[in-house]
């Protein structure tokens, strides 16, 4: 009966194994406390640049306006 057990204990894990293998998890990837702040650099250094170009062409349409 031992016998028995065992291998069917070994085929079940086997099995589990395959079955998690098929089937990934939904959960996001985990972004290290560095990388989000390497992130939040980077978005905020990219907003930096945008803006100078938003108020040129703010000012010019206000000139228009005039």
């Amino acid at each position: 009966m031992n016998r028995k057990k065992k291998i069917n204990s070994i085929l079940k894990a086997k099995q589990k194994k395959m079955n998690a293998k098929l089937h990934k998890s939904n959960k996001p990837r985990y972004i290290s406390k560095a990388e989000r702040a390497k992130l939040e650099a980077e978005e905020a250094s990219s907003s930096n640049q945008e803006s100078p170009i938003e108020q040129q062409s703010v000012t010019n349409e206000e000139e228009n306006l005039d």
